[in-house]
C-alpha cells in the first residue's frame, strides 16, 4: 500500500510543488487549499485526491479529517498554509491583518494538526510510523524590520512545533521543521503587499540574486518524508546560497575572491 500525505497551502507555490513531488516518487496525495479551481487543475495534473477547506474554519477542518479517514487515512501531513500581509511598523500595523497572520499561520496549523493527529495515529498503527512536516520561515528564527506581525506569527509555528514534538514523544510520529529563507514563489510578495502588482514589483526582491525554487523546497522536504522512519529531522534551515542570513542577500554574480 502507498505511504499517503496530507499537503495544505496546496493550490500554488511550495504547497502545489510539494504535491508534484510527493506523486512524482508514489505517495497518494491528499491537496488541500481554499481554491477549487487550482485544485483541480492540480488534480488533473497529478492524480491527488483534492479537498476544499479554509483552514481556518473549524468545521471544515474537521470535515477535512473525516473526508481524509474516509479515504484512505494517511501517515504524513505537511502544514505548509500560511502566508505574510504587510511591511508595516509595529505601531503603524493592522490588528486585524496580524490577527489573519495568526490565524493562518498558528492556528490553522494547530486545527489540522489536533484534527489529523487520530488519523496519523491510525496510520502508525497500520503502517508503523508517522510524519509531521511544519513549513515554517527563517522568519521564525531571526527578526528584521517591518515584518512584526509575520515574524511574530512564524516563531510561534516554530514554538508550537517544538511543543509538538515533546508532546508526541513515545510515538512512533516524528516532527519535524522546514525554514525556508528567500523563496521565489508566484504569489508570496504579491499577497504580502495585499495585491498590488506594482508594489510587489517595487520591492525588488529577487533581482539580481537567485532564489530558492518552490521545487527546490519540496525536494528538501519530501526528503524528509523519504528518510527511514527513526530518522528524525527536527529543524532544517533552508537558503540560497546568496543568501547568508535573513538579513543579508548578495546581490549579483557569485565569484570567488582571489587568493
Amino acid at each position: 500500500m502507498a505511504q499517503r500525505v496530507v499537503v495544505t497551502g496546496a493550490s500554488s507555490g511550495i504547497g502545489a510543488a510539494t504535491v508534484r513531488r510527493f506523486t512524482e516518487i508514489g505517495w497518494d496525495t491528499v491537496a488541500v487549499a481554499r481554491r477549487e479551481d487550482r485544485l483541480q487543475q492540480l488534480a488533473q495534473e497529478t492524480g491527488c485526491l483534492p479537498v476544499v477547506c479554509d483552514i481556518t474554519d473549524e468545521a471544515q477542518v474537521a470535515q477535512l479529517a473525516e473526508t481524509v479517514r474516509e479515504t484512505g487515512g494517511a501517515t504524513g501531513l505537511v502544514n505548509n498554509a500560511g502566508g505574510a500581509i504587510g511591511l508595516d511598523r509595529v505601531e503603524d500595523a493592522s490588528n486585524d491583518e496580524w490577527r489573519r497572520m495568526f490565524e493562518v499561520n498558528v492556528i490553522g496549523l494547530r486545527s489540522v494538526t489536533a484534527a489529523l493527529l487520530p488519523v496519523l495515529r491510525e496510520g502508525a498503527t497500520r503502517d508503523g510510523w508517522a510524519s509531521i512536516l511544519n513549513l515554517t520561515s527563517t522568519a521564525g528564527h531571526g527578526v528584521y524590520k517591518h515584518g512584526g506581525g509575520y515574524i511574530a506569527a512564524k516563531s510561534a509555528a516554530h514554538a508550537v512545533t517544538e511543543v509538538l514534538r515533546l508532546e508526541l514523544a513515545g510515538e512512533p510520529i516524528r516532527v519535524m521543521e522546514l525554514a525556508p529563507g528567500l523563496v521565489h514563489t508566484e504569489e508570496f510578495t504579491l499577497n504580502r503587499m495585499r495585491g498590488d502588482v506594482d508594489a510587489a514589483a517595487r520591492l525588488g526582491i529577487y533581482d539580481d540574486v537567485e532564489p530558492l525554487t518552490p521545487e527546490d523546497v519540496a525536494r528538501v522536504l519530501v526528503g524528509t518524508f523519504e528518510q527511514p522512519p527513526h530518522v528524525n529531522q527536527d529543524l532544517i534551515i533552508l537558503r540560497p546560497v546568496a543568501q547568508s542570513s535573513h538579513v543579508d542577500t548578495h546581490k549579483g554574480p557569485l565569484v570567488p575572491r582571489e587568493s
